[in-house]
């Protein structure tokens, strides 16, 4: 069982069908309420309504998001009918993603989750019946069966908006304005998905400190810090007093040429240093006199709380950086869309295995500068002189991103990945088929898709500049790759660190390293798992342990697959699995799926637990439609005797050979004897049509 998938995945549905029918079996078993419907309805939220989609991964915001935001806006309640138990049915979710090893060991524990649901379950109700807090589907769906409209009938749906596009509907207009609002400012509740990162290496805190303090620039904010400590007088525009200015420039060694200026406006790095200090809440100005911030006291007795403050507000330093001497003039396309270019860059190059390559880093800005601006049909020399210009201003926000040690860049060949590997340009607008008008064929979506001849070109160029000579490769330092992944936590995003996973369980670490983890990592993070434990041979047994107990076949093919994979004995672990009573058909899943096994290398009693393997995880990945329809495409007598087979095999799972056991009594031997009817028919048929031509001749 999957705990990630794709946005548009197929297997979801049938993924989330599954989960929800295990957890009201669960709660059944466990005296507990839980609505199949809502189960789902948190799967969905957690799969479509937030930017990471681990389904298992649980944090007190999300409770406080499905309960009072995803459910109020989606879950339609008709006149009559009662709300459905959202709290209850999430609490047994919960419980059961902690009882079977589901629960992902970064979210929140389990006691603080339950903590989340008894709080926001006081307000559920209350928001479920709030109208501004529905969506717009939720509202005209209640508001059309408030009037006696049958929502199930299309017709009938399709008459309602009708009138209610002609004004003739009688609703609630405050209501439907405040929706209205809160969608365009909050956004739908349906959000796109995140590009999920690499896991990344850390050294230790005290490591990290230490490479904070030697930034010149950390050392300048803290001595500016210090100077205003004794409250200086500015100038009535605001700026430092020249003869200040001077002495900071000589103290702090900003590198300005003080001598022949006039005033303090024309020191560049200093202006910007000080901006940068108030902006990190370190210093602040009162009625013309600069002061020290003292609440920042603590921060600047820490390099790396220092660095980190110093980083965060870079991102609001637009006009310092960009603006122009005072601060307000756009310079060029980047001042524009500088908080929304910024972040992108250095998610970009974060978690690289490569650094990136000055041109290709680039050309991936100027797609959004032609997303973002209109060029129209400005000639060529204008276009390349705008994004020169733009280029500029990129440069030297990556020459204060060195200078802050967020970055490094050197000279050297760029990976040959990146000459593989094309932008991702927008398309060309296509031309309709022969004969057909442009805006029909656009209505009907008969356009074929057609690549940007200027694209294309510039994919040549690309890849050329890259090929010929060295260029400028760029990488994020370790205090840069901590401080972006801090932010891309904050967003709710994935970001996994090798070593945070060192004490969770034996199933969570595995359910892990199998849906986000590249090999390399993986290893690096089972070896520090392995070292946290009192024993090599301890910590196995409780890998082991997690394999053989979690309850979805295709589940612990992954763990096991994973967990091989990352062992260096584990091809050797994985063959002698083949003995194990409980393991051994996980085992030979393994060793057939990697080639390692040919089903002529299996015994008998193998080849009887491999078709018992094979029909429980095409259970778990697609339900029983999805069995049945794989059973019957080889005939009636295949499917009675695969499942025969696999009734007699000896398999662990007792459960899942009891559910093979019920399709077989009941869907496969109806749809068996549907089919038998239809083959004897046909052969009827067909027997009458020869006699009848007998007869004829």
């Amino acid at each position: 069982m999957r705990m990630l998938f794709e946005p548009d995945a197929e297997e979801f549905e049938a993924a989330a069908e599954t989960l929800a029918s295990r957890v009201e079996e669960w709660a059944r078993e466990h005296d507990e309420v839980a609505d199949a419907f809502v189960v789902q309805s948190a799967l969905d939220y957690r799969h479509r309504g937030t930017v990471d989609g681990r389904l298992g991964l649980w944090r007190a915001a999300h409770v406080e998001g499905f309960l009072l935001d995803w459910l109020p806006r989606t879950l339609t309640v008709l006149p009559g009918q009662s709300v459905p138990a959202g709290p209850g049915s999430l609490l047994a979710l919960l419980r059961y993603f902690d009882a079977v090893g589901l629960a992902d060991p970064r979210g929140d524990g389990l006691t603080a989750l339950e903590r989340a649901v008894s709080c926001a379950a006081g307000e559920f109700g209350v928001r479920m019946a709030d109208r501004t807090r529905w969506g717009p589907a939720k509202f005209w769906t209640v508001t059309a069966a408030e009037q006696g409209v049958d929502i199930m009938d299309q017709a009938a749906m399709a008459q309602f908006a009708e009138r209610a596009r002609r004004g003739e509907v009688p609703y609630d207009r405050d209501a439907l304005d405040a929706i209205m609002t809160r969608q365009m400012t909050a956004g739908p509740a349906q959000v796109e998905r995140a590009e999920p990162q690499l896991p990344v290496t850390l050294p230790e805190e005290d490591v990290l400190r230490e490479r904070a303090a030697a930034v010149p620039l950390i050392g300048q904010l803290a001595g500016l810090a210090g100077w205003a400590g004794s409250d200086r007088d500015l100038t009535k525009t605001g700026r430092l007093r020249l003869a200040d200015a001077r002495d900071l420039v000589r103290a702090l060694d900003t590198g300005d040429r003080a001598d022949q200026v006039r005033t303090s406006a024309e020191l560049p790095r200093l202006n910007l240093l000080f901006a940068w200090a108030k902006q990190a809440r370190l210093i602040r100005v009162v009625k013309g006199r600069v002061h020290a911030v003292a609440k920042a006291r603590p921060v600047l007795a820490d390099p790396l709380a220092l660095w980190g403050r110093a980083f965060e507000a870079f991102f609001e330093l637009r006009g310092p950086l960009l603006g122009g001497p005072d601060g307000y003039g756009a310079t060029s396309m980047l001042f524009d869309v500088y908080q929304e270019v910024l972040p992108d860059v250095l998610n970009t190059l974060y978690s690289l295995p490569y650094p990136m390559p000055w041109p290709r880093l680039r050309d991936s800005v100027h797609l959004a500068y032609r997303m973002s601006f209109n060029f129209g049909g400005a000639p060529e020399r204008e276009r390349r002189a705008l994004l020169l210009d733009a280029d500029h201003d990129l440069r030297h926000v990556l020459d204060v991103l060195q200078r802050l040690g967020a970055i490094t860049r050197e000279q050297g060949m760029a990976d040959p990945v990146f000459l593989e590997t094309a932008l991702d340009e927008p398309l060309a607008a296509p031309r309709p088929p022969a004969g057909m008008p442009a805006e029909l064929a656009q209505l009907l979506g008969a356009l074929p898709a057609a690549p940007d001849p200027e694209a294309t070109a510039r994919a040549r160029e690309l890849r050329a500049e890259l090929a010929s000579n060295p260029v400028e490769l760029i990488r994020l330092t370790d205090l840069g790759t901590r401080s972006v992944r801090r932010r891309l936590l904050a967003q709710g995003r994935s970001a996994p660190l090798v070593g945070e996973l060192a004490h969770a369980s034996a199933a969570g670490l595995l359910g892990v390293l199998a849906q986000e983890y590249d090999p390399e990592h993986a290893e690096a993070e089972l070896a520090a798992w392995t070292a946290a434990h009192d024993s090599p041979e301890a910590a196995r047994h409780l890998l082991l342990d997690a394999v053989r107990t979690t309850p979805f076949r295709t589940r612990a093919a992954a763990l096991l697959d994973t967990l091989t994979t990352a062992l260096p004995d584990g091809a050797e672990l994985l063959r002698s699995l083949r003995g194990d009573p409980e393991l051994a058909p996980t085992a030979l899943s393994v060793l057939t799926q990697r080639g390692i096994l040919d089903h002529e290398d299996l015994t008998d009693t193998e080849a009887g637990l491999m078709v018992a393997e094979s029909l429980l995880q095409l259970l778990d990945l697609g339900g029983e439609q999805a069995l049945l329809e794989a059973l019957l495409a080889s005939g009636r007598v295949e499917a009675e005797t695969a499942i025969g087979a696999a009734l007699v095999s000896g398999h662990p799972d007792q459960a899942g050979l009891e559910h093979l056991r019920r399709i077989a009594d009941g869907p496969v031997r109806a749809k068996a004897t549907q089919l038998g009817r239809l083959d004897a028919a046909r052969a009827r048929r067909g027997h009458s049509t020869t006699k009848k031509r007998k007869r004829r001749r």
